[in-house]
């Protein structure tokens, strides 16, 4: 199994953020997806630090990098945890899943 070395590209998201918020009903979509978007940042982070591409992850879970693309983008789809943990797994990562008290409103 050969492993695809990893290339970041270059985003700016905190002028992405600040551009799309001019947009009527962003902040209010954006904040209810706040915990995909949490997922798919650490899962990104922990692909980046293994060094891997989404091709490299797809061979090592056995499936195709259109399928590691939609995992891998919030709000798209809803993946299982047997999903999540197999993608952890690729990366050498474990997936360790906790509920959190809401803070008082």
């Amino acid at each position: 199994m050969s492993d695809l070395k990893f290339s970041p590209v270059a985003h700016d998201h905190k002028s992405f953020l600040t551009n799309a918020k001019k947009r009527k009903g962003f902040t209010e979509a954006y904040e209810a997806l706040a915990p995909e978007y949490a997922l798919v940042n650490q899962m990104l982070r922990a692909r980046a630090k293994a060094g891997l591409t989404q091709d490299a992850v797809a061979q090592r879970m056995g499936t195709t990098k259109s399928a590691i693309s939609r995992l891998e983008s919030a709000g798209k789809h809803a993946p299982s945890l047997a999903t999540l943990k197999r993608y952890a797994d690729a990366v050498g990562y474990e997936l360790e899943v906790k509920f959190v008290r809401r803070r008082a409103a």
